[in-house]
């Protein structure tokens, strides 16, 4: 979101000064149109008081407490200041996580106003997410709804009111619509000056959600422009590929002991379209763990290698690369396909042979890590770059792959379901497909949660499963013991394993510091069923493929990602046979990691279980990363304003498709939206 025109340093606003500034600098606002775009987290509107006894009964109550004691629960890093509150009906508590210095603000004695969500939670009422205002700092020249807006030390909810306030006066009116007045009439949106000064200070309810509107669809509109922008930058014209018959393909499909999906057909269909388009093919393959992306990616590079051109697999790490390579040449070698791995441990004259191999075209797919777009590495005749993982990867790295060849078609993969907001959103200058169907004869992995202390239950559990014959994964947070936590660890839990509870069973120990061949021999022996457990932590998260492997055991689950759970449970359930996930939990867990238990108990659906993942972390850390410049949204929520979203999109394709250059009379303004957005390159380089 922009407001042109107003880069004027804070520190000359009345009222801020070189000493604010400095504060200011701290929340990310250096001008003044960063200030007017620095929008409340939160409302109070203290017109409507309510009581601590009717809080467990509400979504959210406005309720006057004073404030009686302090103390604190937890112990090391987990302790956390608890405030005890009353009001004329009952007593309370506010749970302050990751928020202790409270403790100098909610001060015993003071009365405030608190908006927040109570429940009972052992035995006490309780609120841990709540915003605070104290009531000598009323202010009664703002309206009855106050503006709510994260701080840092030293900067009070009245100052940063005042500074905006200021800067409404003084630049507010200059504030210019950025979106075609055809739309502005066909939304009845209002006008963006009123909406921004309606979003900080609000009249009422109905004002405050008409400017809410109208910016949340400037800010998927603008965003989806620049989408749009990339997708025309994208269309690079190039030669005609080879018309051919799709014989490696057929012969593939017949020597598959089992049926493709629907869905993996209808993948294949969409790829092979785009790879005899005149474009370049950039498609985004969502497929949920164990549905078989990898194999659609082989059949779709088959196309490209009959042409005569070449394919390159990239995956993030050693360990999977090889296993890529091993199932793929297992794959199409049988067809007459010669298949190459390369990684930064292949040295020498075996390098020199295979870089010689892939420069002369002998070589029709090689399977790697990041050495794939290392300086000397060429091909005869790049047609397909296809990235595994791709979130594993930075923009940048992406382009260099494909810098080695004349425009290929690129194919990022990943097994992270992606909720289809943020889809449209980090993704709407790509092509999707998305694979969601098992495999016939898979079955949906059960899940057993156990409370720490419990763990023998599982271990008596675990001992069943590999008597039956089957093998098991125990994964840890930390490699090694820390002083830090009393978190278990890897190489502390593989001893005690391995010495007093699977004293007849033979281990293996795998960590992010195991040097990669040896990672690869102790993967090759589990393989192999040589081994029975694995320890480890979440480097077994992506790739591994064992069917034998039946039970996953996650101890201190509650500290995991909702998509780290995933994916940890999706390394079992790959073969015919029933298979277990049991998460072991400790006993000081967050709401988040309540929530986050809870929907894994419920689904093992990788879409809903990414939805609900939005809903917890947000896009940004989804990403794995920080959402910066366009992709940060301001006002916009991708779960509530779905629609909004949808609307935006549409409307942003349907201009560029009638006018890709903003030349038109009437796209002056958004052609000079496109202009002040970062290159692509640059723009996606900053990010990735």
């Amino acid at each position: 979101m922009f407001i042109r025109e107003i880069n004027q340093e804070i520190r000359y606003l009345k009222g801020i000064g070189p000493k604010l500034s400095l504060l200011f600098e701290k929340l990310g606002i250096n001008t003044i149109g960063e200030l007017l775009l620095y929008f409340p987290r939160d409302y109070l509107d203290r017109t409507c008081l309510d009581t601590l006894k009717n809080g467990p009964s509400r979504e959210k109550i406005n309720v006057i407490v004073r404030i009686i004691a302090h103390d604190f629960i937890g112990y090391g890093r987990n302790k956390t200041l608890k405030v005890h509150v009353e009001d004329d009906t009952m007593r309370g508590a506010l749970v302050c996580f990751g928020r202790n210095f409270l403790e100098s603000v909610l001060v015993p004695g003071k009365s405030f106003l608190i908006t927040g969500t109570f429940r009972y939670k052992f035995g006490d009422l309780q609120s841990s997410n709540f915003s605070y205002e104290p009531l000598e700092d009323e202010t009664p020249e703002f309206s009855p709804i106050l503006p709510v807006y994260a701080l840092t030390a030293g900067l009070s909810q009245n100052i940063l009111r005042r500074a905006i306030r200021a800067a409404l006066n003084q630049f507010g009116p200059g504030i210019e619509n950025e979106i075609p007045c055809s739309l502005m009439k066909k939304y009845r949106l209002m006008p963006k000056a009123e909406a921004v000064k309606t979003l900080h200070f609000p009249e009422n309810g109905d004002s405050l959600k008409a400017a809410r509107n109208a910016l949340v669809y400037e800010e998927f509109f603008l965003l989806q422009l620049i989408m749009g922008r990339r997708m025309h930058l994208r269309r690079v014209t190039r030669r005609k590929r080879k018309k051919i018959g799709f014989i490696l393909k057929q012969k593939l499909v017949k020597r598959l002991p089992f049926i493709l999906t629907q869905d993996q057909k209808k993948a294949v269909s969409d790829i092979e379209q785009d790879l005899f388009s005149p474009y370049a093919m950039s498609r985004l393959l969502q497929g949920d763990v164990g549905c078989g992306k990898t194999l659609v990616a082989v059949l779709t590079s088959l196309a490209v290698i009959e042409s005569g051109e070449q394919a390159a697999f990239m995956a993030p790490t050693e360990l999977l690369a090889k296993q890529h390579a091993d199932n793929i040449a297992r794959l199409l070698e049988p067809l007459g396909v010669n298949i190459a791995y390369l990684s930064g441990s292949v040295k020498g004259a075996a390098r020199s042979r295979l870089l010689s191999a892939l420069k002369s075209g002998d070589i029709g797919i090689v399977v790697g890590t990041h050495a794939l777009f290392s300086e000397d590495v060429a091909f005869k005749n790049l047609g397909y770059v296809i990235v595994d993982e791709q979130h594993k990867f930075g923009v940048m790295q992406r382009i260099m792959i494909q810098k080695k060849g004349e425009s290929p078609d690129l194919l990022l993969m990943t097994a992270t379901p992606i909720p289809r907001t943020l889809t449209l959103t980090a993704f709407g200058d790509l092509d999707t497909s998305v694979i969601n169907m098992l495999p016939e004869g898979r079955k949906p992995v059960i899940t057993h949660l156990t409370r720490e202390g419990n763990e023998h239950r599982v271990y008596d559990r675990i001992r069943k499963e590999l008597d039956s014959g089957h093998q098991v994964y125990f994964v840890y947070p930390l490699i090694e013991e820390s002083a830090k936590s009393d978190l278990k660890d890897a190489i502390g839990m593989f001893e005690k394993l391995k010495k007093e509870v699977f004293k007849e069973r033979k281990l293996g120990l795998i960590h992010s510091r195991v040097p990669e061949e040896e990672k690869k021999s102790i993967m090759e022996n589990f393989r192999k069923k040589e081994t029975d457990i694995i320890v480890a932590t979440t480097v077994v998260e992506v790739g591994v493929d064992v069917p034998n492997a039946n039970c996953m055991v996650i101890e201190h689950a509650e500290r995991f990602g909702l998509s780290t759970l995933h994916q940890l449970r999706g390394r079992v359930g790959r073969g015919a046979d029933q298979s277990y996930c049991f998460l072991i939990y400790g006993n000081n867990l967050t709401e988040d990691g309540i929530k986050r238990l809870k929907i894994m108990m419920e689904t093992t659906d990788g879409f809903r279980i990414a939805e609900e993942d939005l809903k917890i972390r947000g896009p940004g850390e989804i990403l794995g990363l920080k959402q910066s410049g366009f992709l940060k949204l301001l006002v916009a929520d991708l779960i509530r304003d779905q629609a909004a979203l949808s609307k935006a999109r549409q409307d942003a394709l349907a201009i560029l498709e009638d006018d890709p250059g903003l030349i038109k009379p009437g796209n002056e303004v958004l052609r000079e939206v496109l202009l002040r957005a970062p290159p692509f390159e640059e723009e996606l380089a900053d990010s990735g």
